[in-house]
């Protein structure tokens, strides 16, 4: 799944594919917004953690889940 992320005063949003649920996604971003943490954390596919502060979120884009294709389509 995809996330894209606006940052306050950033000139590129982030982007990252998700092995999370989008509902998992949407509480994280909750949890970070409510001052819980402060901190919102995503892990991309590979890994890798995203660390961005809650007070600098502009933005966060679900996306859905993707399933990819393999092969060639006739038309």
């Amino acid at each position: 799944m995809e996330v894209k992320i606006g940052v306050q005063h950033a000139n590129r949003e982030l982007v990252l594919e998700s092995d999370q649920t989008p509902d998992e996604v949407q509480e994280q971003v909750a949890e970070a917004l409510s001052g819980k943490t402060g901190l919102l954390q995503l892990t991309d596919d590979k890994g890798r953690r995203i660390l961005v502060p809650a007070d600098r979120l502009a933005y966060v884009e679900i996306g859905e889940v993707s399933t990819r294709k393999v092969g060639f389509g006739a038309i």
